[in-house]
């Protein structure tokens, strides 16, 4: 059997990955990417689904995934990214999602692509931005350990989400937040600290989750 095929860009870094499963790391997919996996041969394939370009270039449209996710040599399995927005709108179709965030879309508690969008160098992969949906996460694992409170957290969130998601980062937000909420400055220069030693991150979690799944069925 040929090796799982993953589309894996910024949400986790490559060397990571191959620690946990031996697969063919393809970069972000972008249109007519599936399309061409969906003419290959009738041998059995697993492919994960993680990473798709946004602004880069033009993202696999749902029916072109379609087209693969109901192939029957084909597992399709989506998680954490763009991955996780396509299993949710195909999951009737045979596609798999994995993962909280996958989860998160399909009982609609986020509903908006900009929750996992993010920018990145092509080609090294780096992260520009930070997805909304990981600035969520440390927020609120912020406000657990005591970090900040809830209406910090809340209105952190807020000034997040209004901020257009390439040009979301932690030094922008914090700063802004300053500005419109003074009161809290203390409090946000204590969430400068914290982030920049514990940032964590769900979409690579998810990630995790989807390698590890695919090593437990292509094995």
């Amino acid at each position: 059997m040929n090796k799982p095929i993953v589309y894996l860009g910024p949400t986790l870094r490559r060397e990571e990955a191959v620690k946990i499963l031996d697969a063919d790391y393809r970069d972000p997919a972008k249109k007519g990417d599936f399309l061409m996996l969906s003419q290959d041969s009738d041998e059995k394939k697993y492919v994960g689904f993680i990473d798709g370009v946004f602004l880069h270039d033009y993202p696999p449209p749902p029916i072109e995934v379609y087209h693969l996710a109901t192939r029957k040599n084909i597992e399709l399995i989506g998680a954490s990214s763009l991955g996780a927005l396509r299993a949710v709108e195909l999951e009737k179709f045979g596609m798999k999602g994995i993962g909280k965030i996958f989860q998160l879309f399909k009982n609609g508690v986020i509903n908006a692509d900009d929750e996992v969008a993010v920018t990145f160098v092509r080609g090294s992969n780096i992260l520009q931005s930070e997805a909304m949906i990981d600035i969520r996460f440390n927020l609120f694992l912020a406000y657990k350990k005591g970090i900040i409170t809830n209406e910090t957290k809340k209105g952190c969130a807020k000034i997040a989400k209004s901020i257009y998601f390439p040009f979301r980062n932690y030094e922008d937000l914090i700063n802004l937040t300053q500005q419109k909420c003074p009161s809290i400055h203390d409090e946000l220069e204590n969430f400068r600290s914290y982030i920049l030693k514990n940032r964590d991150s769900l979409k690579a979690r998810d990630a995790v989750k989807l390698l590890k799944y695919l090593k437990t069925v292509s094995e």
